[in-house]
């Protein structure tokens, strides 16, 4: 149809009653972005001549997204949780906050409720014959270069599959697998004995992949660890690291890859002493500089729905 009916005033209205708009009632907020997301999509209905057909498939498609629990994964995939970053990126620069480690996704798959160890946390709690062992560690400071004590690093990561505990399909980890924290002393100083991760792919039959596979997208990510970095004095750092060499690294699907973020892989040998599986490991050593709260307050933090276990924590101490 070449016919445009976005700007009458019947369709103004409706607008204005679908969202409440213009009365007192309700949330302000909630009305303002529910009428402008509204309008967006009205008007581009029009102007893109989008048929009944395609609306009710994008309908049917927001209930499989829902059904296949991948919002937050198209999220990511889609760009949104990189724009967010962007954002920040920007207002840091306005407010003249510069340095520290670079920000990058959460992701959808974190756990609250890892137990929070004194330095150094072993964290692969289940067999993976098919994953060597891994050490990443390092120091977390302040921009003045000085250790940081009593800060909490969390990190969380995949198996040689692919999986991550708890989201795991094949039902082999236990939640906590691959998944700690650890709360520096006086030397700043964190450590995680692990096992080496791989990449991952979307679900091949759910609807993120789904609709990547319209975009002629891959739904795929290099090998990457995350890390949530918390002090009482800082702001929270959310961010991830790259496995160097992983052929995927600048072509992630997520879009979380920054140049700061691919530390260097040393092979190391030592590791039965130190109860690794194998005598020879890997090593990442990776630095924290986190920056300061802004007037007091840590804007970093952001509020989401994330699967909290730490009762079931409790409980296995």
């Amino acid at each position: 149809m070449s016919v445009k009916i976005f700007e009458t005033n019947e369709v103004q209205e409706l607008l204005k009653a679908a969202t409440n708009l213009g009365t007192a009632e309700g949330n302000a907020r909630a009305k303002a972005i529910t009428h402008r997301l509204l309008s967006d999509l009205f008007r581009a209905i029009d102007e893109l001549d989008m048929t009944p057909d395609e609306i009710w498939a994008g309908v049917n498609y927001l209930n499989k997204l829902g059904q296949d629990g991948e919002a937050a994964l198209l999220a990511a995939g889609l760009g949104l949780e990189k724009f967010l970053d962007l954002r920040m990126d920007a207002a840091d620069r306005e407010a003249e906050i510069h340095g520290g480690t670079p920000r990058t996704i959460e992701g959808p798959l974190y756990v609250a409720g890892a137990l929070v160890r004194d330095g150094v946390s072993r964290i692969d709690l289940d067999a993976d014959a098919a994953a060597g062992p891994l050490i990443i560690r390092g120091t977390v400071s302040g921009l003045d270069g000085v250790p940081l004590a009593n800060a909490v690093v969390e990190c969380w990561h995949a198996n040689s599959s692919g999986f991550y505990s708890h989201f795991d399909p094949t039902g082999a980890q236990s939640d906590f697998n691959l998944r700690g924290a650890v709360k520096t002393g006086a030397d700043g100083k964190y450590e995680f004995r692990t096992l080496m991760p791989v990449g991952y792919g979307c679900p091949p039959q759910g609807a993120t992949q789904q609709l990547l596979d319209l975009l002629a997208r891959h739904g795929n990510r290099p090998a990457h660890v995350h890390f949530f970095v918390t002090h009482p004095d800082t702001r929270k750092l959310t961010t991830q690291i790259n496995i160097e060499g992983d052929p995927l690294i600048w072509d992630d699907f997520a879009y979380a890859t920054r140049e700061d973020l691919i530390p260097h892989v040393t092979e190391r040998t030592g590791g039965k002493a130190l109860g690794l599986k194998d005598d020879g490991y890997k090593e990442i050593e990776f630095n924290f500089a986190l920056t300061p709260l802004v007037a007091g307050v840590d804007n970093q933090r952001v509020s989401r729905a994330r699967v909290d276990l730490t009762e079931s924590a409790l409980q296995a101490s």
